[in-house]
């Protein structure tokens, strides 16, 4: 797909992930329509030309809201970018279960939502893009955000869903799956505190530049899933071929964390 020209509709685009790819869809010629809680923020995302709506993706009436305003503005929706996500860092057994539903209202209910307003659009237009921002988190579990990795498995595996069930109406959904993003993802954790010795972080650590330019990648060769950085891909077959040892691992990690 080429970029240029392209409606590019980005939740969750006031920081992080989604704000780079605002700058670097923008930098390829794409028209933006863009939205997030912070107005404050919001507003110094995506340049001039840029459709900004305030609201709270979990919220229906603001998913349809934006997704109007973009079809009024431009007339189309040709790559959807469900970015929104949160985290909740504490042991699944402790974990208040409304915390839980709402980090999965989140990072998967709100996504589903989102696409089910916007394939309408695509249908007509026959062609289109949904991405899903997962996690390497959603290929190997992580002990200290098993919940979370549990809401990014999900959204896998509904991505790899709508890619068979809209490819004869010439839609495309592709997965990305981001290994340690050095954004405020910890800051703004639902609940819990970020893990004091992650192990090996730095290896899969990258900005959010380095992601965004891998989903603008992504879209520009229909890529099903993009694992960033690419070494991922080496852990993920790890977990694979030998899940005993990566679990010994990542046992070992949360151990020194629940100890530091």
């Amino acid at each position: 797909m080429q970029i240029q020209g392209k409606v590019v509709l980005i939740t969750g685009a006031s920081q992080g992930i989604g704000a780079a790819c605002a700058d670097v869809f923008t930098k390829r010629g794409a028209r933006l329509s863009l939205l997030a809680r912070s107005a404050d923020k919001l507003a110094q995302v995506g340049g001039s030309d840029a459709l900004r709506t305030v609201g709270d993706v979990t919220d229906a009436n603001v998913r349809e809201r934006v997704v109007a305003a973009t079809i009024e503005r431009f007339g189309r929706i040709d790559i959807l970018i469900n970015n929104a996500g949160a985290g909740v860092l504490l042991p699944t057994v402790d974990a208040p279960i409304e915390t839980l539903r709402g980090m999965f209202e989140l990072n998967l209910f709100s996504m589903l939502g989102m696409t089910q307003l916007a394939v309408p659009h695509m249908r007509r237009q026959g062609a289109g893009t949904i991405v899903n921002i997962g996690s390497m988190a959603g290929k190997v579990t992580l002990p200290w955000l098993t919940m979370y990795s549990a809401s990014k498995y999900a959204v896998g595996a509904m991505t790899d869903g709508l890619r068979m069930e809209l490819r004869r109406d010439g839609i495309h959904a592709m997965t990305v799956c981001p290994g340690y993003v050095r954004t405020a993802f910890f800051d703004n954790a639902l609940a819990g505190s970020a893990p004091q010795n992650m192990g090996g972080d730095k290896m899969f650590s990258i900005d959010a530049e380095t992601c965004a330019e891998a989903v603008a990648r992504g879209v520009e060769r229909g890529a099903r899933t993009v694992v960033t950085p690419r070494i991922g891909w080496l852990f993920i077959s790890m977990a694979r071929m030998f899940p005993a040892l990566v679990d010994k691992k990542l046992r070992e990690i949360y151990d020194n964390n629940r100890q530091a």
